[in-house]
């Protein structure tokens, strides 16, 4: 696995830490601990399914869907990081 950086120069978790661990664990089956590891890795894998279906073949509403999708994204993001660095010390 990669270092975080940001970790090893300022002792803070960035707000992408615990992605790839979440991803070794999806491939080795474990898809609650992927989950518990790093909350946002389940929409972000729709996400990404939704734009690459979307470069081949556009449907309707995909546009909606993505930013809808991205907003979500965010905000599980941004929640997890607040509670992992302010709550859950």
């Amino acid at each position: 696995m990669l270092p975080c950086l940001n970790k090893k120069l300022f002792g803070v978790e960035c707000m992408g830490c615990g992605l790839q661990r979440s991803i070794s664990l999806i491939c080795n089956g474990n898809f609650v601990d992927a989950f518990y590891m790093y909350p946002a890795i389940y929409t972000l894998i729709l996400l990404f399914l939704v734009v690459a279906v979307n470069t081949f073949k556009n449907f309707k509403y995909a546009n909606k869907i993505i930013i809808i999708l991205a907003i979500l994204n965010v905000s599980i993001i941004i929640g997890n990081f607040i509670i992992k660095t302010f709550i859950i010390k």
